[in-house]
């Protein structure tokens, strides 16, 4: 058994490109015949990628600044073979990380873009069924991008820099070197999602505020100047932010799986083999994983595509069960193939991801969905005002999260028992693998919501008739639904390969000269431990913090400005024959401070843990993350669910018999107060956690380095 193969993954990989070509040029010649969905669709490609040039622009510079201190201070090694290596070429991976993000980010939100006019068109010319085949095939487009670049690009620098550079004996170094790649995910992934998210929120509550609640005009009404501004961020945002997350959390999986099985002592596992055989088959497991979640997810889009019907949200569910049964199958397979021992525990660690991954998104569901009794409750305290709506879905918001927590607890433990003491870290590392798996289908199903909003959009704005509005609201309802199982499936995935990764940490940390040392500070009675737990608890609230007022901040000005164009543009109101609003300018103070207020949560996720590292070392650090992991999954949690059970109780009321009531008001005022939860900090927050996480592993030579990883002060403690 040889590396070489890994080259099955460029397989995978190939038949993914494949089913996107092909999904790309089958977009293009869907007709599009109204000239008012051409108009306002170019208005939302010019804005979207406007943005998204700006955006990128910025983490270029943010990108470069980060790989010259990368390549710079890693220099600083201590004398350990594990890390006696290149930092010119972790700062090479992890700029290729960050590029193929961007890459993947742009190609989904351009798929996304190029799917609303058709999506609308085809609700008009050919009912409910086709629509939903273009919806989904511009998600499924984004879904196998990221699963397909992601793994395309860990695949091709291990085979590089085993075959090339460093040797197949030095596996350990080279998994160590290609870790800047899933560092250069997550820093393009926090920025994407907090720019994005911090983008689509300024303008739905601009739009909301003055066009449903002042002025009493329905949602997407062409009036509205901040209307296709909300429809560009849905794209940024959900489709360009929320990939990037899940990209991100895919490969950070993979990577934190095949570090423990190549830095694990080999004795230790008892998974057979001699030696050499081992170790491959440890790196080998998770990367063919992936790659068979790939095939699983082309099969399980066209499963979609050919089965759309009458029911959406069937559709979908089919498409999902298709891959995460196919996925399992795959795994079974391939523990039997790969290892000598402990084949059935193996497999049942990643399943026990996949099936983790299915409990989150039901119990997401269960607390947002109109269909349960939660939306119910929050609807009935709406009766009496946005006061009782909002306490009504901040307690339900609350509830929501204890349960996902227990169901990852049980998780974890499940995964850890299987493989006993000697496998228990690599196989909560495949747990996290299992639930990413199907990265593919997990994105095209989250991404149909966006693309089915804006061709609702499209549809209201060029007048295209009441039925048609009902076929894109009955898709778009489905999709609010898979957007909210998308943010919590987002949240849990995080939490999984958070464990992952500080497994890493703590395995490397082990490998160093003394490192045994100080692992044993590492204790609850530790002061430092537990100050530094405590500050990094208090990170996700200061981060969402930053998020919430920058969304606050520039939504008081698109407020403005949307009451300025009703008040001062003559016939706009009373919608006058050829009298439009200045949607560009909408547009453009969405764009900007999106730009200027993503700063400053950005430097955030970087400086609290090197300031951590270098002034109490490992174990300061060490109690930071474990502070920022506890807090930050549960607060993410809560925010993505009480933004959805507010979003929900608010579509559950009929607009037209509601139109202007208290009721109805106070429903939009909650929706309104959780939107810049649920899209902009808490979805950005298990960006934050992966982020500091992997961030800590990449720099565990420089602290190691510095008072001999006991940090500047942390000795005084010691």
């Amino acid at each position: 058994m040889t590396y070489t193969l890994l080259f099955i993954c460029f397989g995978a990989v190939a038949l993914g490109i494949i089913y996107i070509v092909h999904q790309f040029v089958r977009m293009k010649k869907q007709p599009v015949k109204d000239a008012k969905v051409i108009e306002l669709q170019g208005y939302i490609k010019e804005g979207a990628m406007t943005f998204l040039r700006r955006e990128y622009s910025i983490i270029v510079l943010f990108v470069i600044g980060l790989g010259i201190l990368i390549a710079t201070f890693l220099g600083a090694e201590p004398d350990a073979g594990l890390f006696a290596g290149s930092a010119i070429a972790t700062a090479v991976s992890f700029i290729i990380g960050a590029v193929f993000a961007m890459c993947g980010g742009f190609i989904g939100m351009r798929a996304g873009v190029l799917a609303n006019g058709p999506t609308a068109q085809a609700a008009k010319d050919k009912g409910m069924a086709a629509a939903l085949k273009i919806a989904f095939s511009g998600g499924s487009i984004s879904g196998l991008t990221l699963a397909s670049i992601g793994l395309f690009g860990l695949t091709g620098l291990i085979l590089f820099f085993t075959h090339v550079i460093y040797g197949t004996d030095q596996i350990s170094l080279v998994i160590s070197v290609v870790t800047g790649f899933s560092l250069g995910a997550s820093f393009v992934a926090l920025f994407a999602r907090v720019g994005g998210g911090i983008y689509t929120k300024i303008a739905d509550v601009g739009a909301d505020l003055v066009g449903k609640v002042e002025a009493g005009i329905p949602e997407d009404d062409p009036r509205n100047p901040a209307v296709l501004a909300d429809n560009v961020g849905d794209n940024v945002g959900d489709i360009a932010g929320l990939g990037a997350d899940l990209y991100e959390s895919y490969v950070s999986s993979i990577i934190a799986a095949v570090s423990l099985g190549a830095l694990i002592p080999v004795a230790a596992m008892g998974l057979g083999g001699s030696e050499e055989y081992s170790v491959i088959a440890r790196v080998l497991f998770p990367m063919l994983v992936s790659a068979g979640g790939i095939l699983a997810s082309v099969i399980a889009a066209i499963s979609v595509q050919l089965g759309g019907g009458k029911d959406p949200a069937k559709a979908l569910q089919r498409g999902l069960q298709v891959a995460a049964l196919l996925t399992s199958v795959i795994t079974l397979i391939l523990s039997f193939v790969l290892f000598e021992a402990y084949q059935i525990q193996a497999f049942l660690a990643v399943f026990f991801g996949i099936a983790v991954g299915v409990g989150v998104g039901l119990i997401t569901e269960y607390y947002t969905s109109d269909k349960y009794k939660h939306i119910q409750y929050v609807k009935k305290m709406s009766e009496t005002g946005a006061a009782t709506n909002i306490i009504g879905g901040f307690a339900t918001g609350l509830f929501s999260a204890w349960p996902v927590a227990l169901l990852m607890a049980i998780g974890i433990i499940a995964a850890a028992l299987v493989g006993g003491d000697n496998n228990s870290m690599y196989f909560m590392a495949l747990c996290s693998v299992g639930m990413l798996a199907t990265l593919g289908m997990t994105v095209a199903i989250d991404s149909y919501g966006p693309i089915s909003d804006n061709a609702g959009g499209l549809v209201e704005m060029s007048k295209m008739g009441d039925e048609v509005r009902a076929i894109t609201d009955h898709l778009d309802a489905v999709g609010n639904t898979t957007a909210a199982i998308g943010k919590g499936f987002s949240v849990g995935s995080a939490a999984f390969t958070v464990v992952g990764l500080f497994a890493t940490f703590v395995i490397r940390l082990r490998l160093l000269d003394g490192g045994a040392e100080i692992l044993s500070h590492f204790t609850i009675y530790n002061p430092i431990v537990m100050a530094m737990a405590l500050i990094g608890a208090g990170v996700p609230y200061l981060f969402s913090a930053f998020s919430i007022k920058s969304v606050g901040k520039a939504a008081n000005e698109m407020v403005e400005e949307v009451r300025r164009q009703f008040r001062e543009t003559p016939g706009l109101m009373e919608g006058e024959e050829g009298v439009k609003p200045d949607y560009k300018r909408c547009i453009d103070i969405s764009t900007k401070a999106a730009l200027r207020e993503l700063v400053m949560p950005g430097l955030l996720a970087v400086i609290a843990p090197i300031a951590a590292g270098i002034l109490f070392g490992f174990v300061g650090l060490a109690g930071l993350l474990l502070g920022t992991f506890v807090s930050g999954i549960l607060l993410a949690f809560f925010m993505g669910n009480v933004g959805g059970v507010w979003d929900n109780a608010k579509k559950s009321f009929d607009p037209v018999k509601y139109k202007g009531t208290e009721i109805f008001n106070a429903a939009v005022i909650g929706d309104t107060v959780g939107d810049p939860l649920k899209d902009t900090a808490g979805p950005a927050i298990d960006i934050l956690v992966k982020l500091m996480t992997i961030l800590s592993v990449v720099f565990i030579p420089l602290f190691a380095s510095i008072g001999d990883g006991m940090g500047l002060l942390g000795r005084f403690f010691f």
